[in-house]
Order: structure tokens, then sequence, then C-alpha cells
């Protein structure tokens, strides 16, 4: 916490010693971001976010944790974790990723993300769409490849590059294809990219 109160537009207002203090400080205190980890005492860091994340919707939960193994990503995800990094993270990593969440984006560790990348290829019913048929729930063709490359793990500003558009363009893009497949972050979009034949 004192690492972090050096980073700059962070302010600290609390710490908790273990997930159910962790749960009674947020909300009491009601912070914009949560950093959290996994493995404590009294409840763990993914029954700690989900109570979180229902109780104080507009708080969102990045977690920093030394365990990056398919359940503890999944389970924290699925518990509505915005960001996913390992605790050899540095402060300017964390910063990014709490500025990030709180900004209502995802920050997750390259390992995290080839993890995700990884079980989502393994998942059944996974392949390629067949070239004639039409994208899933409505998305064009453009938006079709654009979750095409953010699977592949390109930020918005490659994307614009290599389709030769603005990165305006490409953040209109992104939030149409998040809102027509339900998809809260990058996370859950490269999952529904490859279990929908569109991971390229």
């Amino acid at each position: 916490m004192t690492l972090l109160s050096t980073a700059e537009g962070i302010e600290p207002v609390g710490s908790a010693a273990d997930g159910a203090e962790a749960v009674r400080l947020a909300t009491e205190l009601r912070p914009d971001v949560v950093l959290m980890d996994l493995r404590m005492p009294v409840m763990d860091g993914v029954e700690a976010t989900a109570q979180i994340r229902t109780a104080l919707p507009q708080t969102e939960v990045v977690v920093l944790t030394t365990h990056a193994d398919d359940e503890s990503i999944f389970g924290a995800l699925r518990a509505g974790a915005r960001g996913y990094l390992t605790k050899d993270a540095g402060l300017a990593e964390i910063a990014r990723a709490v500025h990030a969440a709180a900004a209502g984006q995802a920050l997750l560790d390259p390992s995290v993300q080839a993890t995700l990348v990884a079980a989502a290829g393994r998942a059944p019913g996974v392949g390629r769409s067949s070239p004639s048929a039409p994208p899933p729930d409505d998305l064009t063709p453009r938006e079709a490849e654009v979750l095409t490359l953010i699977a592949q793990g390109l930020s918005n500003s490659e994307i614009a590059t290599s389709l030769f558009v603005s990165e305006a363009t490409v953040k209109t893009h992104v939030n149409h294809v998040f809102s027509k497949i339900g998809a809260r972050d990058r996370a859950q979009a490269v999952h529904y990219a490859y279990t929908h034949g569109l991971a390229g």
C-alpha cells in the first residue's frame, strides 16, 4: 500500500488482512478499484471479489497474486475481476491496471492472456466458422474482423494500424462488438472469439 501511494493518480484508502475485511472495508469506503489477493484467510479473494462486485457494481477489482493457474484465473474472472496481474508485475504495470479498471477496461498479465487463449481453444465446439457463414450475433464482417484481431492479442492502436483506420473508429467497432456479444471486457471477447471460430 505504501508503494502504491507513490503512483500518480492513485490514492490508497484502506488495507485489509483477509477477504472478509476486504469486503467490509470496500462496503464502507466504496473505492473505485480494489487490488485483491486470492489466497487469504477467513475468505479467499475469489469469494471476496464476487461479494464486492455484487454489493458494489461501481467498484472494480484487479487481482494481484502469485497464482496464475487456470482455476485461479477463471475463478477470479467469473467473480467479476476486471484485471489480473501476477506479483512480479512492477509498480507501473499495477498502476496501469488500476487506472484501466477505473476506466472500465481490462488489463491482463500476458501469461494470463495466454492461459485464456489456450483454455478457450480447448473448449468443446471450438472450430472455425464456415467462410460462407455469416458472423454470429449480427456482427458485421468488419466487427468480426476486429474481434479476430482482439483474440490475437492486438491493442486498439495495433488494430487501427492493421485495418488502416483511425483508433477512434476501432473503439467504436469494439464497443459495438462487446454490446452484441455481451462481453464485459477483452478477456470475455477472446473466449467468445475462440468458441465461435473467430479467433483467426
